[in-house]
C-alpha cells in the first residue's frame, strides 16, 4: 500500500476484548493483525499520511448487550481492560470512540440508537476532511461487522476505500461471513489488497 498526505490508515477496534484470547468477544486470530497494522502505521506516518483509530467505548449497560436484551455479550466497557487497545498496538493518532451512550457502534463513521434506529455521525468524517483525506485504508476487527460497516460508510461518504486483507479478521458466526463481507465490499467499490 502506498500512502501520501491525502491517504489515511483507519485502525478499527483493535481492543483487548476482540484481539486477546481472554477477551469477552474474541475474534479468532485477532491478535495476528497487530504486527501487520503496526507496519502499516509506520508506512503511513513516514509518507505523511494520517492514522486514525476507532474503539467501542460502551457503558456497563446498553441495549447492545445480551443482559439488556441485545445480541452481544458484554464487551469493551469504557475504562476497563477489555476496552483498552491491544498492548502491542502502536497508538499515535486521533481516537474516535463509538457506542459511548449505549448506541450500536459498528461503523467508525456513525452510531445508531438500538431502540429507535436513529443514526448520527461520529467525529471521524470531520477529522478526515479537516486533513484533506480522500483515500482510507481500512484495517482491524472484525471483518464481518465493524470493518465492513466502516468501509461501507466511507464509500457512501465518497472516499476511495482500500481494505487490507492481511490486516483484518472475521468473527464468522456463520462460516464464510468474513469472505462474504469482503465480497460485498468489493462489489460496493472497495479495493482489496
Amino acid at each position: 500500500m502506498q500512502y501520501d498526505a491525502r491517504t489515511a490508515l483507519l485502525v478499527v477496534d483493535v481492543q483487548n476484548d476482540f484481539a486477546d484470547p481472554a477477551g469477552s468477544l474474541y475474534v479468532p486470530d485477532g491478535e495476528a493483525v497487530v504486527p501487520v497494522i503496526n507496519a502499516q502505521i509506520a508506512k503511513a506516518q513516514a509518507a505523511g499520511g494520517g492514522v486514525f483509530y476507532t474503539r467501542d467505548w460502551h457503558p456497563p449497560h446498553t441495549p447492545h448487550f445480551m443482559p439488556d436484551g441485545g445480541p452481544w455479550p458484554v464487551h469493551c466497557v469504557r475504562d476497563t481492560w477489555g476496552a483498552a487497545f491491544h498492548p502491542a498496538l502502536r497508538v499515535s493518532g486521533p481516537v474516535v470512540s463509538k457506542g459511548s451512550e449505549g448506541e450500536d457502534g459498528y461503523s467508525g463513521f456513525s452510531v445508531r440508537d438500538p431502540r429507535s434506529g436513529a443514526g448520527q455521525a461520529t467525529g471521524l468524517d470531520a477529522l478526515l476532511r479537516a486533513r484533506g483525506i480522500t483515500t482510507v485504508v481500512v484495517t482491524g476487527l472484525a471483518t464481518d461487522y465493524c470493518v465492513r460497516a466502516t468501509a461501507l460508510d466511507a464509500l457512501a461518504l465518497g472516499y476511495r476505500v482500500v481494505v487490507l486483507a492481511a490486516a483484518v479478521r472475521a468473527v464468522d458466526l456463520a462460516p464464510g461471513d468474513g469472505a462474504r463481507a469482503l465480497a460485498q465490499l468489493r462489489a460496493a467499490g472497495a479495493q482489496l489488497q
